[in-house]
């Protein structure tokens, strides 16, 4: 386990805003050298993908990471030495699986683009390309 302190309100904010919660199970596809770092590749669950974003920060088995590459919703990222040994992704292999935390911001970036309707009982809420052609962009008069 992979443990940090929590940041205090007087702390200086120095890295990604993640709150401890698991979103989903990647998998290690690919573990590799990169110069002095290990490169991982990493593909996440589908509905997870569309959070994920390059030079955007993660959170694998709790660490909180920047992707340096995206390819679909796979995700690549390169480990320093420090890092690796002082988690559990030193001993991480292609084929296991790692817990995903994504970007909390794009959460409520996606909360705040649903409007009224993020109040609404619906199961599994989600932004897509319909939803805002016809209500994000009617609302704002958004024209290409």
């Amino acid at each position: 386990m992979n443990l940090e302190k929590a940041l205090l309100p007087t702390t200086h904010l120095g890295g990604h805003i993640v709150s401890g919660h698991v979103d989903g199970l990647g998998k290690i596809i690919e573990r590799s050298h990169a110069g002095r770092s290990i490169h991982f590749k990493i593909q996440p669950p589908n509905e997870l993908a569309k959070y994920i974003a390059a030079k955007g920060s993660i959170c694998v088995n709790g660490i909180s990471l920047t992707i340096n590459e995206l390819n679909g919703a796979i995700f690549e990222l390169n480990i320093l030495p420090h890092t690796l040994h002082e988690s559990t992704l030193a001993s991480a292999q292609a084929g296991d699986e790692v817990n995903l935390e994504v970007d909390i911001i794009a959460r409520y970036l996606e909360c705040l683009l649903l409007g009224d309707k993020a109040a609404e009982l619906v199961p599994k809420q989600e932004v897509t390309m319909a939803f805002y052609n016809l209500k994000i962009k009617k609302k704002y008069h958004i024209y290409p």
